[in-house]
């Protein structure tokens, strides 16, 4: 029996669920899109080719392998694009949460079954129907659970708004002994650079103090001024909206020392780097385009 352990976003990695770009279907019609970053590339006739893809997980997946991470990997849909675990569920402590998405990607969570089917079944757990949340919100951070949410009364308009105000109110009740984060993110469908789909498209704790974060991505400038007090300036690297919009604060921590990001990430990598932190490079560019990255290609599901 597998047992689930995820208390923070950096501790050692010993297992991992990571999407599959295989079979992922042919370039979405523009009113089909998720978000604005994808539909900037439907339109532009730039959208990922289902190949370049697939090379870039495999790069990924090779440095799970380098680190001796267990992998797992979802079955593969005829014509579904799987590459996002990060937003079908997470993990808590050792409850694995299954959200609750946009509707037509459900047989995504079906797809992972053969891994669920590892763990101790109490150990599942289906929010109620009114609790909208996606894995790309929710960020454990030892006592802290941050969260990113949109409260506006224009929630339902949005289709990138996707953790709602119940979703907080019920991870509250969910770990009472935890204190519960929640942060208001700008929200836009049809301006990707005005646009924080989700709290790591503009925030990022790395090893056990920093964080990566940009400042545009919050709507209440005290809500990312308790981030900046609470890791303290120093230990912060602030992206631009381009950064942002290229999804700088998207990396993968496998240990508090070692970091998965994109290799077009000169500034960031430097930065890691100058702070002690080994950078794995990989390919992601494409994979970009559909804003997600290497977080949101992930479920972890063990940390030690």
């Amino acid at each position: 029996m597998m047992q689930l352990h995820i208390l923070n976003e950096t501790d050692p990695l010993k297992a991992v669920i990571l999407g599959t770009a295989k079979s992922c279907g042919p370039v979405p019609k523009p009113e089909e899109a998720y978000d604005p970053k994808s539909l900037e590339h439907i339109l532009a006739g730039t959208y990922p080719k289902e190949e370049d893809m697939v090379n870039e997980m495999e790069a990924f997946a090779r440095v799970f392998q380098k680190y001796g991470v267990e992998v797992f990997r979802p079955s593969i849909l005829e014509n579904c694009n799987q590459i996002f675990s990060r937003d079908i569920a997470f993990v808590i402590e050792d409850k694995l949460f299954h959200s609750n998405i946009l509707p037509d990607r459900e047989k995504e969570f079906d797809a992972i079954q053969h891994i669920l089917d590892k763990m101790d079944p109490t150990k599942i757990v289906r929010p109620p129907e009114e609790v909208h949340i996606e894995g790309g919100d929710v960020m454990p951070w030892n006592e802290y659970i941050f969260i990113g949410t949109y409260t506006g009364k224009d929630y339902p308009d949005l289709i990138t708004a996707r953790t709602n105000k119940e979703a907080v109110e019920y991870i509250k009740a969910q770990f009472p002994h935890k204190k519960v984060k929640s942060f208001e993110l700008r929200k836009s469908n049809t301006i990707a650079k005005d646009n924080a789909l989700h709290l790591d498209c503009c925030f990022q704790p790395v090893g056990r103090n920093k964080a990566i974060l940009h400042k545009n991505g919050f709507l209440i400038e005290e809500e990312y001024q308790w981030l900046v007090d609470y890791f303290g300036k120093d230990n912060i690297f602030e992206i631009t909206k381009d950064e942002m919009y290229q999804m700088f604060s998207n990396v993968f921590s496998i240990s508090p020392e070692v970091v998965v990001s994109e290799k077009n990430f000169t500034r960031l990598n430097n930065w890691l780097r100058e702070n002690g932190f080994v950078v794995e490079e990989v390919p992601y560019a494409e994979i970009a385009k559909q804003e997600g990255l290497l977080r949101c290609s992930t479920l972890p599901l063990i940390r030690a």
